[in-house]
């Protein structure tokens, strides 16, 4: 690292990992900020869609886990399947994907600082952190859904509708199947990834404040093939999940992943995004052209948005989410057109 990076990332998450390993091999100095200690775990589905594969195997990343061969939606009797057409996904524990960007940054020569990053100084030429001394070219912001610094900008941007909130927790029983399944409920969505021989992954997806056990009596079937005794792991919760921010270029500071904005997390793209996120955010600091990140953002998002935007506004219309299911079920080539457009 020189004495003044071309990039301090406010961030060590997946966005920002990916971030300084694609610096490191575009060959700008990076340096990243994040005070805790890895791995770090977080409340999402660990269902890696075969764009996030692709872009992790990309960037020389070999993550455990189990392999996902496409979606499955369940409502009753119900059942919409469609398999993945362009490679597997990956059913992978958030801690060890976190755990191998973390390596793969140090390995890079990247210095991972042990700082929080709330608050930024501008000039023409860099940025600055008050009272660390930390200065660079660009500032990247990937401190997450709820973004610190994209407050402290003035970013945020209000968003409308029904909050939603995921809660997640992990059931040491066999996969039945390699599929990710996606449960449709009055009030949620419960999403089950295979994520190991005897290990699977359940997060709801829900607009009611209610525990995780209260609403996964709501999902009976799958309720009867999680007994309480197989829970392993502690129920992690995030939200409200919709996030939306004014703009990715603000100055010298760029804001990628979810710090960037953020829908829902009904179709498991977040790793994905945040990968092409950071993808083209140094493809144009490389450039010198960072006022097209914007644009490519955009462009790099847009299916997502669109698609996820609807299906979104269609779950919470009491009139359009019981009929979800039975149209992906009568149309079969358009639900499996849909979930590989997005995967």
């Amino acid at each position: 690292m020189t004495g003044r990076p071309d990039l301090l990332i406010a961030g060590g998450g997946p966005a920002g990992l990916a971030t300084a390993l694609y610096a490191a091999r575009a060959g700008l100095d990076a340096v990243v900020a994040e005070p805790r200690p890895a791995p770090v775990d977080k409340a999402c589905g660990e269902g890696l869609m075969p764009g996030a594969v692709r872009a992790l195997t990309g960037l020389g990343l070999r993550v455990p886990g189990h392999v996902i061969t496409g979606i499955r939606y369940i409502q009753g009797p119900r059942r919409a399947h469609a398999e993945f057409t362009h490679g597997p996904g990956l059913g992978a524990r958030r801690t060890d994907l976190h755990g191998a960007l973390h390596r793969a940054v140090l390995d890079a020569g990247v210095p991972v600082l042990p700082l929080r990053v709330t608050d930024v100084r501008q000039d023409a030429t860099g940025v600055t952190v008050p009272g660390t001394g930390l200065r660079a070219r660009w500032l990247v912001a990937a401190d997450g859904l709820h973004s610190p610094l994209r407050r402290s900008l003035g970013l945020h941007a209000a968003t409308g509708g029904t909050p939603r909130y995921g809660l997640r927790r992990h059931y040491a029983v066999p996969p039945w199947s390699s599929c990710v399944e996606v449960h449709w409920g009055t009030h949620a969505e419960a999403y089950v990834t295979p994520l190991g021989p005897e290990l699977v992954g359940v997060a709801l997806l829900t607009a009611v404040k209610a525990p995780f056990t209260t609403q996964l009596a709501g999902f009976p079937e799958l309720s009867a093939r999680l007994p309480p005794q197989a829970a392993v792991t502690s129920v992690r919760g995030a939200g409200p999940l919709r996030q939306k921010a004014r703009a990715r270029v603000h100055g010298r500071v760029l804001l990628v992943g979810d710090a960037a904005g953020y829908i829902d997390a009904l179709t498991g793209e977040g790793v994905f995004l945040a990968l092409a996120g950071a993808r083209a955010l140094v493809a144009n600091v490389r450039r010198g052209t960072v006022s097209r990140y914007e644009t490519d953002w955009r462009r790099a998002t847009r299916r997502h948005r669109l698609l996820t935007g609807a299906l979104l506004r269609a779950c919470q219309r009491p009139a359009l989410a019981p009929r979800i299911v039975p149209a992906a079920t009568h149309l079969p080539g358009l639900f499996t057109t849909v979930v590989n457009a997005l995967a």
